[in-house]
């Protein structure tokens, strides 16, 4: 891992990684999430499943953890190593004429995901922890419905949560093509079919996770 991080290559490709693996995570968080959509029983049970399956809670857990922070440090890592390198900035910068918003201000929409991961870990995670290992409340199968429902009952919540995902799909836009370009996917014949996969995993990603939110808090 040190020699991997030790040089720019070496962490965009450690980046990237991470990227992808949080990308892979991000479709099964939804396709989870989702079921609550679709009636009670089939979320409670998914849920039951995720929170009290020692493998998801003492290895992948950690290991999303890890992958999570490890993304942003090395984010911020990066755009700290590119500032410097260029102390001074153009004469004439056109950067909308060369590039998108997205891709101009990545550190912007990061550190607003970060913010955003910091709120949905102590609604959800930290509420988890305290249910099972704290108040030593006995084990009640058919309650993660209820607190999901309960998360969406004010607006403010639920504007928030909108905000923090169009965010979450300006920062997929380009980070989704750009993560495979660092690893070397780059071929005329498959480039074109990554960028459009990309493009709609940028909208369709995020669209459902704000359709979460509004469904619950419309049907309180």
């Amino acid at each position: 891992m040190a020699g991997l991080t030790s040089s720019t290559i070496g962490r965009k490709y450690a980046m990237a990684l991470s990227a992808i693996f949080l990308l892979i995570f991000l479709v099964m968080h939804l396709s989870v999430n989702f079921l609550s959509v679709f009636g009670e029983t089939a979320y409670n049970n998914a849920s039951q499943f995720m929170g009290y399956n020692p493998l998801v809670q003492f290895i992948m857990q950690p290991i999303l953890m890890f992958a999570v922070i490890f993304h942003f440090v090395m984010g911020f890592v990066l755009e700290i190593k590119n500032k410097k390198a260029r102390p001074v900035g153009y004469n004439m910068n056109n950067g909308s004429a060369n590039s998108s918003w997205s891709s101009r201000n990545m550190i912007i929409s990061g550190a607003v995901i970060l913010a955003f991961l910091v709120l949905h870990l102590y609604d959800f995670w930290l509420h988890e922890m305290n249910y099972k290992y704290i108040d030593g409340l006995p084990v009640e199968e058919t309650r993660f419905w209820g607190d999901l429902h309960a998360k969406f009952a004010d607006i403010w919540r639920v504007v928030l949560y909108i905000v923090s995902f169009v965010l979450l799909g300006l920062h997929l836009s380009h980070g989704f093509q750009s993560s495979f370009q660092s690893i070397g996917a780059r071929h005329p014949k498959y480039t074109p079919v990554i960028r459009a996969f990309g493009n709609w995993y940028s909208i369709l990603i995020p669209l459902g996770f704000i359709i979460i939110a509004i469904y619950h808090y419309i049907t309180q």
